[in-house]
């Protein structure tokens, strides 16, 4: 996991989500809303498919609008099993870290894949690289 991973705000415009990205450093940022409650995420590949190639303004555009339903986590306290499970259910290469309702930090594919052996490393790859 990185701790201490920052939120975008859902009133902020996704060129300020593009513009913390490049500056973080990172493909993806946990959207909060006013209420410092986890919203969802934003990826470079949202910004990309569902902004600029819809030749949408990312300036006019809203971060709040590109959260989709409930944010899907993991908790602080689980484990690399549990997170490779949560992982591959919803085909996402990245999870916010949450500790009751506060954001501690970002696990990534390469977090998991650090603590796995070889061949689950494999698997998680494989379920989230196949299309559909």
């Amino acid at each position: 996991m990185t701790p201490g991973a920052r939120c975008v705000s859902t009133e902020e415009s996704v060129r300020d989500a593009a513009n913390r990205l490049a500056e973080l450093d990172v493909g993806a940022l946990p959207i909060c809303g006013n209420d410092n409650r986890l919203k969802g995420v934003i990826t470079d590949r949202d910004i990309v498919v569902r902004v600029l190639a819809q030749g949408k303004d990312p300036r006019a555009v809203h971060v709040g609008e590109l959260a989709q339903g409930e944010a899907v986590t993991v908790g602080a306290d689980d484990d690399s099993h549990e997170i490779l499970r949560t992982m591959t259910r919803h085909r996402v290469r990245r999870l916010p870290v949450i500790d009751g309702h506060t954001l501690v930090g970002m696990v990534s594919q390469a977090d998991v894949a650090r603590s796995l052996d070889d061949a689950e490393v494999g698997e998680l790859v494989a379920a989230l690289s196949a299309d559909g």
